[in-house]
């Protein structure tokens, strides 16, 4: 066990390192001296413009006004994704981040749609989602009955400054630097300062490693390791920019499918942010910036930038006294936005288990299982997407639906298909809609269902359906438009 926590450090800023400057220092403040060193000089990723509902939680949690964020990140609000060519070409589906209907102790409520579509009913099951049907109408309102789920598209370099300003107002300090050496004890390898290039020694008793991609602390100190997935997600590059936007501003994601990866749009009050993700085995850097280029919807607004990535995670995210935050400690592509919501939970996790009275190892030990299950989970979901296609138009798709995925997801699959249930474990992100809507989406069809819903007469159950979808319509016709919404609730000052 190392000594007594008072001095954390945190390496790195951007998102990851001021989500975790504003979360300590809002909940532990008092407790800590807190630091955080950043290099003007170093880049940012920065294509986690799209997030995961688990924000508004965080924002809630440590007490971020809501407007106020929205209208200092030009943020607009985010129900879902629009997923476009991924089962077929021409396909369409929206993951929403609402529910569909009301589940019961013995059953989710989809089984009443399985049910009724089995005697002959062509509702669709996206018709009892009020999220789904709000993004389908690009409208939006801070509802309480019914309540929609959301997240938000924000510009992610404003992000940062918002929580650096707000970590300052609570004693925060900011070194500007760069790391050069990090200094370890003799004996125990725990790291007791890092040196930067002026030649200043900064002191610690916990270090958190925001370096990115990198690792300085982790990996490039600490030899803790990584674990690449490479071989079920093969996308290892994007081109990324930003584009004017003007008209009606859709408050959903899109995930275009192409030829060798997929492109997203992001709508901003004031831009939109595009990029092709891609595999580099499959296609070129060249061509894949002609796609991205050849797909735009409006006048390039900032240069292309391209990123190169390794998916997979740290073998250990918390090793001696560095724990891991953001793409330092892994990185599942940006399908389903969980970027930043990985960096939030690993922050939240940490204050859950902070070693207040020394690095133990029981801490560390539970902290990197919750943190390889998270990751875990959020990758078999990913994988998903590319595994459950019917395209076999390019090598890139044809390889993805034939690949050997993870066991865990196999046997996830194969429950939904031959039993129509859908397994969800009690903690992990993704929730029986989100794995229902992408396995319906990309046409993996039930051979059966929960025949719970027989308790009461067909036409009770398409009564009840169409009842739903009715009511969905006429909330719908009395909330704006997510546009005049943004306006008059966060509108750019």
């Amino acid at each position: 066990m190392s000594q007594k926590i008072k001095k954390v450090v945190i390496a790195g800023g951007g998102t990851s390192g001021w989500c975790t400057a504003v979360a300590l220092s809002r909940q532990l403040g008092t407790l800590l001296d807190i630091t955080l060193i950043e290099s003007a000089e170093i880049g940012t990723v920065g294509v986690g413009e799209a997030t995961f509902p688990t924000i508004c939680s965080f924002h809630k949690i440590h007490g971020i006004d809501e407007q106020e964020f929205l209208s200092a990140t030009l943020g607009s609000i985010k129900l879902g994704i629009s997923f476009e060519n991924w089962a077929r070409k021409g396909d369409r589906y929206i993951h929403p981040f609402g529910s569909f209907g009301k589940a019961s102790w013995i059953g989710d409520f989809y089984h009443y749609w399985l049910a009724a579509k089995a005697r002959g009913y062509e509702g669709e099951l996206e018709d009892t989602c009020f999220e789904l049907q709000a993004a389908k109408a690009h409208k939006f309102s801070i509802t309480e009955n019914p309540k929609l789920n959301y997240a938000y598209h924000f510009d992610a370099s404003l992000y940062a400054k918002f929580l650096r300003r707000l970590s300052e107002e609570k004693g925060v300090r900011r070194v500007e630097g760069k790391i050069v050496q990090v200094k370890q004890h003799a004996d125990s390898g725990f790291i007791e300062y890092v040196v930067l290039e002026s030649g200043a020694c900064i002191e610690g008793d916990l270090f958190i490693d925001c370096t990115g991609f990198r690792g300085l602390l982790i990996e490039e100190t600490l030899k803790a390791g990584y674990e690449k997935w490479g071989h079920w997600l093969r996308n290892d590059s994007a081109v990324a920019l930003q584009t004017e936007f003007s008209g009606d501003i859709p408050p959903y994601t899109r995930a275009i499918a192409h030829d060798s990866g997929w492109q997203w749009k992001i709508p901003l009050q004031h831009r939109q942010g595009t990029g092709h993700v891609y595999s580099s085995a499959y296609i070129s850097d060249e061509a894949a910036r002609n796609t991205l280029l050849e797909n735009l919807d409006g006048d390039i607004r900032a240069e292309l930038r391209l990123l190169k990535f390794n998916t997979g995670r740290r073998k250990q995210a918390w090793v001696k006294n560095c724990v891991a935050i953001g793409l330092a400690g892994g990185f599942v592509e940006p399908l389903e936005s969980t970027s930043i919501h990985l960096i939030q939970i690993g922050v939240s996790r940490l204050l859950q288990l902070f070693p207040f009275e020394g690095c133990n190892e029981h801490l560390i030990r539970r902290y990197n299982k919750m943190s390889h299950a998270e990751y875990e989970n959020v990758r078999d979901f990913i994988i998903l997407h590319y595994k459950a296609t019917e395209r076999d138009d390019t090598p890139y798709w044809r390889d993805c639906r034939d690949m050997t995925i993870p066991d865990s997801l196999a046997e996830r699959i194969e429950l939904f298909k031959q039993t129509g249930h859908v397994h969800h474990e009690t903690n992990e992100v993704f929730g029986v809609t989100s794995w229902l809507q992408v396995m319906i989406g990309q046409r993996i069809t039930p051979q059966g269902y929960s025949h719970f819903p027989h308790v009461i007469s067909d036409e009770q159950i398409v009564a009840g359906l169409m009842s739903m979808k009715s009511k969905i319509a006429k909330t719908l016709e009395k909330i704006p438009s997510h546009a005049d919404f943004l306006k008059s609730y966060c509108a750019v000052k």
